[in-house]
């Protein structure tokens, strides 16, 4: 029989071979991902026009955090679907965002997902969540590979001999005028130092303050004839406003005449009942054939008016007593009143 040191020793070295292998499994199973294993996913879509070089594995990052991975890729109809497990303790919000990126030049590409704003709720589990596109590493590739074929030809143009030709008539322009253009370059720096000594009339307008003065008082004088020009234009506005008043007060005469052309149209009022009543119409104009007649008839002498009007034998009588009655009352103006009242008595009995 074994004694019982050999047999706790037997039992020392099954426990440390046995806690060595579990660590190693862990160790394993840490390189080769497969921790997976031991974590809670929630799993989400998003579809998109292209998958590029994504692969089933390649990590699903929120703000540059890793929150998953990618689970499957498959199509669905014109999209291709990508399948992505998260881990439980991040929160994908319903207006995140998905963008297949790529993390250099190797072409590792991998999920982004937009961390989203606060107050939208979470994603449910197999939600399908809004995605946008990047363009495509080989697209970018292409393009600055015909960039750097241009830029290329544009230098291959440009050789020894091309320069020369370009360059060469500007050189020979710049020995030909080489005197001018000393002379001129001298003038301007003689015309730029009078200026700042406040020579000349644009020295004057750079450095003299009276001019400067006088031009502040031109601009505030325009200011205030613009200020009066904006008075007058509100007197303007104005007058148009009473102009439309009595434009709508004549509108409103118009449509009252209208309304008096209307009724006597329909024959009311005592100018409608004369102009539609044919019975008044009638006795009118027969009253008026009876006025042409009897005035007719005094212009002949008929009738008591008529002698009255046309008998000078009458009218001769009539001034007589008229002027009987004139003395009458110039003899009564000479008498006192006494005697004009006994000259009535005496008149009366």
């Amino acid at each position: 029989m074994k004694s019982s040191s050999e047999n706790s020793s037997l039992e020392t070295k099954l426990g440390m071979f046995f806690i060595v292998a579990v660590l190693a499994s862990f160790i394993i199973l840490q390189l080769i991902g497969a921790t997976d294993f031991f974590k809670s996913y929630y799993e989400i879509h998003g579809r998109f026009n292209t998958a590029q070089e994504l692969k089933t594995g390649d990590p699903v990052k929120m703000a540059g955090v890793q929150v998953g991975k990618v689970q499957q890729i498959d199509i669905a109809g014109e999209k291709v679907n990508v399948s992505m497990k998260i881990e439980k303790k991040y929160a994908v919000k319903t207006d995140s965002k998905a963008t297949i990126k790529f993390a250099g030049l190797l072409g590792q590409n991998f999920v982004s997902l937009t961390i989203g704003s606060t107050a939208a709720p979470q994603v449910t589990a197999g939600a399908e969540i809004q995605t946008t596109e990047q363009p495509d590493l080989s697209t970018l590739m292409a393009k600055l590979e015909n960039v750097a074929t241009g830029v290329e030809n544009v230098t291959k143009s440009f050789s020894g001999d091309t320069i020369q030709n370009v360059l060469g008539p500007f050189t020979d322009f710049l020995k030909q005028n080489s005197p001018r253009l000393t002379a001129i370059f001298g003038n301007m720096q003689i015309i730029s130092e009078q200026i700042a000594q406040g020579k000349g009339t644009v020295g004057k307008l750079i450095s003299d303050e009276a001019l400067y003065n006088s031009a502040m008082s031109a601009v505030k004088n325009l200011n205030d004839t613009a200020g009066d020009v904006k008075g007058l234009i509100g007197d303007a506005k104005g007058m148009m406003g009473d102009a439309k008043a009595a434009l709508a007060e004549a509108k409103g005469a118009l449509t009252e005449a209208r309304t008096v052309v209307v009724g006597i149209n329909e024959g009311k009022g005592s100018v409608g009942r004369l102009v539609k009543d044919e019975k008044l119409y009638q006795e009118t104009t027969d009253a008026m054939v009876n006025l042409k007649e009897i005035l007719q008839k005094i212009n002949q002498g008929q009738g008591t008016a008529g002698k009255f009007v046309n008998d000078e034998t009458f009218f001769k009588n009539a001034k007589m007593t008229l002027q009987k009655v004139d003395k009458a009352t110039e003899g009564l103006e000479d008498q006192g009143p006494l005697s004009v009242l006994g000259i009535m008595v005496n008149g009366l009995f």
